[in-house]
């Protein structure tokens, strides 16, 4: 039985090979998607901390249950000021933006 050669690849590297080097546009738009998808999966893990439905955190931000589903499933963007309110107004947290040069 032959065994397979070893082909094991850091995260880094796989992005590098399958979409291209840093700042090309394939790899932008990668790292792109990955932050919007980050952005909702860290919402979801919060609500459902705090015990909360995607109707009751709508309800507390005064938006909908489709609106935070939506940004939950990575199919519509947050503006930040509507960001901003669901982490304060709706999961009574506190809300920090940073920028790195």
């Amino acid at each position: 039985m032959k065994t397979k050669k070893n082909s094991i690849m850091t995260l880094e590297q796989f992005k590098d090979k399958h979409y291209g080097k840093t700042g090309s546009v394939k790899r932008d738009k990668l790292e792109k998607g990955y932050e919007d998808f980050k952005i909702g999966a860290l919402i979801l893990d919060a609500r459902l901390e705090k015990g909360l439905t995607q109707e009751e955190l709508a309800e507390k931000v005064g938006t909908t249950k489709s609106y935070i589903s939506k940004i939950e499933n990575n199919v519509k963007e947050v503006r930040i000021s509507t960001l901003q309110r669901i982490v304060e107004l709706g999961l009574d947290g506190q809300f920090q933006l940073t920028i790195r040069l």
